[in-house]
Parts: structure tokens; C-alpha cells; sequence
């Protein structure tokens, strides 16, 4: 199975050659790797440069945020399956893209996902989170569970049957397509119980709670923009699991 994987970048010197070399030790060999950048000033293009062989596509243009370079990403992508790994984060193994292959076709699934860890941007030894996803069932996302879109690995015809992201969300459009993905259309779903990646903190959701009240309230939106009816208990529960989160690792 070929799997594209997409990174995004903006002014990420210090951090994108350890996603991309990330990238490159993955015992899987069918992968179709594509950087999106939005034109980055602080040398990120020089080190992606330094591993063009590797790159199946590379696009330098602005773009309006995050979600919108996904999107140009998407539309470059010609794998089975595609992943999303942000420049700031790293494979949390050599055989992740393997493992994640051997879970999708062997279930003949839609998609997959696993787990994340966030790290002190300072010291990658340090884990800050721990994001353990937990077994697959969508009836859970009415009760605030949604998987790490970190780790969330989905068959390139899903997005072709149902949109990429929504730009109407700014922020959580990462939550929104996996709300109208795994919810709305019920596409099929495994839990593969692995670290995916580590993942450093901050960032436009760090969950300071400005931004857990700014997010809930989006997300809110996304539910009534799919057409679907959310309880203020979904979100209670989301805040809820974020403090679960900030433990150490098992």
C-alpha cells in the first residue's frame, strides 16, 4: 500500500530534519512523502532542500493557515493512504508506517489512528502529555472522545467522497473533518495501541484556557455545521480528558 505522508511547514528551521529524517527510516518503502511550505524565511527551505531526493512534491507558496496548506497537500497526494506529520513532530518509530499499513489493509479499513505524546519543545525527553486514544467507537465522539489528528492516518478516497478541511474553522478543522469522517459518515476506524509520534507543545490549540473555551465554542459550530445536535456534555468531557492526559508516560 503506498502512503502519502504531508508535511507542512513555516519557519521550522530547528525542528523539520528531525521530522524528516523521521520520515526517511520508515521500514515501510512505499511512501510518498510531500512538503507544503508557506515560504518559510529562517533556512527551513534549506534543510528541506538538503533532502529534495526524498521528496516525492515540494511546494513553496503563502497560504492562509495551517489547514490550507493541508488541503494543497491533499490535492498532491497520490497515495492509498495518507497521514499528516507537522514539522515540529517526529515518527515515534521506524516501523510506525508499517505497523499503521498492516492495521488498514489487513482490516480493509477506511482508517487508523494511535496514540501521541507532547514534549517540553526544549527537551524532547520531557513528556508534558500523554494522549492515549483507546479502542475505536464512534458512538464515544457524543461523549467528547475524538482520536489525536496527529496520529490519524485515512484513506485518500474518504477525502476525495467527502471534502478535505473546512477553512470556516480556523482552528479545529482538524476536529471537524474527523467529526464528519468518523461520526456523520461513520467511515470504518481501528485503534492501533502505539505511539505514533511525539509531538512538541504549544502551538494554536496549546490548551491554555483561553483556548480550551475558544476551541469548545468552535467545535460547538462544528457539530451544527455537519447537521449534527451536540450536548454541552460533550464538552465538558473534552476538557475533562485533557486533564487526564497530563500524566506520565505508562
Amino acid at each position: 500500500m503506498r502512503v502519502t505522508i504531508i508535511t507542512v511547514s513555516l519557519n521550522s528551521a530547528e525542528s523539520v530534519e528531525a521530522c524528516i529524517r523521521s520520515v526517511i527510516r520508515q521500514t515501510h518503502r512505499e511512501i510518498e512523502y510531500i512538503s507544503v511550505d508557506g515560504r518559510s524565511e529562517d533556512g527551513t527551505l534549506d534543510v528541506i532542500n538538503k533532502y529534495r531526493d526524498h521528496f516525492a512534491a515540494r511546494l513553496c507558496e503563502k497560504d492562509d493557515g495551517i489547514y490550507e496548506a493541508m488541503n494543497k497537500g491533499l490535492a498532491l497526494a497520490g497515495g492509498e493512504l495518507v497521514g499528516f506529520l507537522n514539522s515540529d513532530d517526529v515518527l515515534a518509530a521506524d516501523d510506525i508506517i508499517a505497523r499503521v499499513v498492516e492495521v488498514v489493509a489487513g482490516g480493509r479499513l477506511d482508517s487508523c489512528y494511535g496514540d501521541i505524546v507532547y514534549v517540553d519543545p526544549t527537551d524532547s525527553g520531557r513528556t508534558i502529555r500523554y494522549w492515549k486514544a483507546g479502542p475505536f467507537d464512534a458512538g464515544n465522539i457524543k461523549k467528547g472522545w475524538m482520536p489525536p489528528h496527529p496520529a490519524f492516518f485515512v484513506r485518500r478516497s474518504i477525502y476525495q467522497r467527502f471534502g478535505g478541511f473546512n477553512l470556516a474553522f480556523p482552528v479545529i478543522a482538524d476536529y471537524e473533518i474527523m467529526l464528519r469522517f468518523l461520526y456523520k459518515h461513520r467511515i470504518s476506524s481501528s485503534y492501533l495501541p502505539r505511539i505514533i509520534l511525539r509531538k512538541s507543545t504549544g502551538g494554536i490549540s496549546k490548551p491554555t484556557l483561553p483556548n480550551v473555551i475558544r476551541n469548545n465554542a468552535a467545535c460547538h459550530k462544528a457539530w451544527i455545521a455537519n447537521g449534527l445536535r451536540p450536548s454541552w456534555k460533550i464538552f465538558a468531557r473534552k476538557i475533562l480528558s485533557k486533564l487526564i492526559q497530563l500524566r506520565p508516560l505508562p
